[in-house]
């Protein structure tokens, strides 16, 4: 049997824009994805703490050191700028793996979205 298990997240960071005009995705200080094991294009799962919406879209690097976290096409309409949100991504794996499985979990400072 296989299971979804969480794979990385990256705890409470703050929304630095919203770019309605835009294909689509979240860009995301590339520090942050490196450090959270997230890849170019994966689809990441987006828990807003400020308004209760969650939604998926694909991760796209953004910045090495920004801090950006910016919601573009429509996803844009469900945040605001310095909303905090997790990001959230899922692996799927055989239930022994995920018994001993670590995902890659980042707390980010919540002022700058920065590694510390």
């Amino acid at each position: 049997m296989q299971i979804t298990v969480v794979k990385s997240k990256i705890h409470r960071v703050k929304v630095t824009g919203a770019e309605l005009n835009y294909i689509g995705s979240i860009t995301i200080d590339e520090d942050l994805m490196e450090a959270a094991n997230i890849v170019r294009g994966e689809k990441v799962q987006i828990v807003n703490n400020n308004n209760g919406e969650r939604l998926e879209t694909y991760a796209i690097p953004g910045p090495r050191k920004s801090g950006e976290i910016t919601l573009n096409g429509a996803a844009a309409r469900k945040v605001s700028k310095d909303d905090i949100l997790i990001l959230i991504t899922y692996g799927i794996m055989d239930m022994e793996a995920a018994k001993t499985f670590q995902p890659s979990l980042v707390f980010p400072d919540e002022t700058t979205n920065l590694l510390k």
